[in-house]
């Protein structure tokens, strides 16, 4: 069985974008399987009974300062969104109705967009212009993220999260660990390098 690294996200939490940035950096250089999992963050949260960051005044204060000083580390271009927080569901439903091979342009530009571009992703003309870059016809999109097996789906995805353990994004599983946050993902890697 070939190993994989399975990357839990969600385009509301910085520190998933600068780990996307990792391991899109990181796959230039190194072969290595990653398993793009969408989660709906706040709703996560709600089932682990946590109170999310940005709405914690000294924490959201923290995080902003925080994000940048990972960016600046690691050469990643990032600006902390104006519009933050938004609800993402809408997006996040989206992940699971393209076509896999545009998926990794839907992933890249919503996550460009508003943690790079500083762009309003509640302003529908920005999505849209979003999936037309994407080549993703735009009537179909907001229609098929409406539909209840995707609804339920993305419920599904979140909820097998949580029952696996993950309580945050971004998280990181390889052989069945957990390795939680933006600054575990060389440990993810080591795992994912280990020799059995």
């Amino acid at each position: 069985m070939t190993k994989s690294l399975d990357f839990y996200f969600d385009f509301i939490s910085p520190y998933s974008y600068l780990a996307y940035k990792k391991i899109k950096k990181l796959k230039k250089t190194k072969k290595i399987k990653v398993n793009y999992f969408p989660i709906l963050l706040g709703a996560l949260h709600n089932l682990n009974d946590i109170k999310a960051a940005a709405f914690i005044n000294s924490k959201a204060k923290f995080m902003i300062k925080d994000c940048k000083m990972v960016a600046k580390k690691f050469n990643i271009d990032f600006k902390f969104n104006s519009y933050f927080p938004i609800n993402s569901l809408h997006l996040m439903r989206g992940t699971l109705v393209i076509n896999k091979k545009i998926s990794p342009c839907y992933i890249n530009n919503f996550f460009n967009a508003y943690w790079k571009n500083n762009l309003d992703l509640r302003d529908e003309k920005n999505i849209n212009q979003i999936l037309s870059n994407c080549k993703i016809e735009i009537k179909s999109f907001y229609k098929s993220i409406e539909q209840e097996k995707i609804k339920n789906k993305l419920k599904k995805l979140t909820l097998d999260a949580f029952n696996k353990g993950v309580f945050g994004a971004p998280t990181f599983i390889v052989n069945k660990k957990i390795f939680w946050g933006q600054d575990r993902f060389d440990y993810a890697l080591d795992e994912f390098f280990k020799k059995n």
